[in-house]
């Protein structure tokens, strides 16, 4: 096989570098020819190369899928979080902070379509008041924007991308100005589909040419941040990485591996389970369950193994705003997770056995065995597609 050339920035661990773009003797490495396995080496590549020749027969391949001790260290970070409110608590400065972050995306689209400039200030707000009210409770806003109509306008999903993208970082025990700039990222990272045609931009691409002009979609998101005073140097850089693939086969630059940025993945993750669980016809519309396995058979491929089954723990088997059926009947939103016992989460029963709202609604803690009627334990039967339940959010805890 022939050797292929790579810009030493896009380098990936495990390259069998083969051939440098100057003499191995102008450079401190000893021997002619060896695996990439350490940041000291990048470095030193880095130092004395713009690009070099790899061996593609000659890779160290990890077995797909396989995730170490070592790659868990590389995407999880050490900050320790503790929920200080519960969900019923943070619910209004949840709602408050999601009311804020909307008004701010239209005025980004607004500002955007008529070739006025982004207001920094105001995303780095709503960011900011996202962040908070993940780390204080994560599932408050995760709850408030699973009962959110979802529309089909430019930018409608970045509120939800966003809120997603921080309880991941929390999870990840990332620090919290990592986290906010999650939430940066998923606010503006597809600023630039407010450059396609509307339909084109809603729907996505139906046609070999209109993938074509889709994909540009990402160069108008980073030229847009770049031109934004205000707006963390590095974000531009970042919003373009949310279609790379772990494998090389994504766009713009087919990014392979830890040539990606940790943000980078993590956006990819996520922008692709909102993609698969949206209604249509914006989306796949899977249960949330349908779209972790598509998700968990592309670790390897297209996502970073490691972040997939980190993703998995996070969003768990019943996701916050859940839809179930209990073995009563009755008909339950899933409004937090208990992290000990992932199938035993905090339920808000809002229809009764026939089918009837229930005012109030009933609350129930699986973990705490609560009982259908003498020796029979509640238990989740079932999910149900999202929408089977309309609740207005305004009507929570009332």
């Amino acid at each position: 096989m022939e050797l292929r050339e790579i810009p030493v920035d896009q380098l990936v661990f495990g390259a069998y570098i083969s051939k440098l773009d100057r003499p191995w003797t102008e450079t401190p490495f000893v021997f002619q020819g060896f695996v990439l396995k350490s940041d000291k080496q990048l470095d030193v590549l880095k130092k004395y190369c713009k690009h070099v020749y790899i061996d593609p027969e000659k890779e160290e391949r990890r077995e797909l899928g396989r995730v170490t001790a070592e790659d868990l260290a590389k995407v999880r970070g050490t900050t320790v979080y503790k929920e200080v409110a519960s969900v019923e608590a943070e619910l209004p400065k949840a709602q408050n902070a999601y009311a804020n972050t909307t008004v701010v995306v239209r005025e980004l689209a607004r500002a955007v379509e008529i070739g006025n400039a982004i207001d920094s200030s105001r995303s780095h707000e709503a960011a900011a008041q996202i962040t908070e009210s993940v780390v204080r409770n994560p599932d408050a806003m995760a709850l408030l924007i699973k009962l959110q109509e979802k529309g089909g306008e430019a930018l409608s999903r970045a509120v939800g991308i966003s809120v997603m993208m921080t309880i991941f970082g929390r999870f990840l025990q990332l620090p919290p100005d990592r986290i906010q700039m999650l939430g940066m990222l998923g606010l503006l990272q597809d600023v630039g589909k407010l450059k396609l045609p509307a339909q084109l931009a809603a729907r996505g691409p139906m046609n070999a040419e209109e993938v074509e002009l889709y994909k540009t979609h990402v160069n108008h998101s980073v030229r847009t941040l770049s031109d934004t005073p205000g707006l963390p140097p590095e974000l531009p850089g970042l919003a373009s990485l949310h279609h790379e693939c772990f494998d090389g086969s994504g766009y713009p630059r087919g990014l392979r591996g830890d040539a990606i940025a940790l943000s980078g993945l993590i956006a990819g993750i996520v922008d692709s389970f909102d993609t698969l669980t949206a209604p249509r016809p914006f989306g796949e519309n899977l249960s949330p369950a349908n779209a972790l396995s598509l998700i968990y058979k592309e670790r390897g491929k297209r996502f970073h193994p490691a972040l997939v089954e980190q993703f998995i723990q996070c969003i768990g088997v019943f996701p916050v705003g859940s839809v179930v059926e209990l073995n009563s009947g009755e008909v339950a939103i899933v409004i937090a997770q208990n992290m000990v016992r992932r199938m035993q989460p905090r339920l808000m029963v809002v229809r009764d056995a026939k089918g009837d709202p229930l005012v109030p609604y009933k609350m129930l803690d699986l973990m705490k065995d609560p009982k259908v009627r003498p020796g029979e334990p509640y238990r989740i039967q079932r999910s149900l597609e999202y929408g089977t339940v309309k609740i207005d959010p305004r009507e929570l805890f009332l």
